[in-house]
């Protein structure tokens, strides 16, 4: 069982910065594969970025060079660093954790972003 929790998330002007946590408690592996999704309303939820086992970040195409994810091992930490904000960039954020091939969910953070 895996229990996440999220921070950092709020309302910002356009081109703003934020930057999400998720602290991550439980029965955890290296292996894990971190990473956060987003769903706006009316739409579906989608990957933003993850962490590869080994490792690699991906992320979404809408979001590459702006945002930045990254972990800190010791304290079981991801988080996104979300630069140069759009309006189309608000939605609510959820930390995501696959453990051999289980999926679990933070409840989500808010960003909204006012033009």
């Amino acid at each position: 069982q895996v229990r996440l929790e999220e921070s950092g998330g709020g309302l910002v002007q356009a081109g703003g910065s934020l930057r999400l946590s998720c602290a991550a408690s439980g029965i955890l592996f290296e292996t894990d594969v971190r990473g956060w999704y987003r769903q706006a309303p009316g739409k579906q939820r989608e990957l933003v970025a993850n962490l590869s086992t080994g490792g690699s970040a991906n992320y979404a195409d809408s979001v590459k060079g702006r945002f930045t994810i990254s972990r800190d091992n010791p304290k079981n930490t991801v988080y996104l660093q979300m630069n140069s904000l759009k309006p189309e960039d608000a939605a609510v954020y959820y930390c995501n954790w696959n453990q051999h091939g289980i999926d679990y969910w933070g409840e989500g953070t808010p960003v909204a972003v006012s033009s």
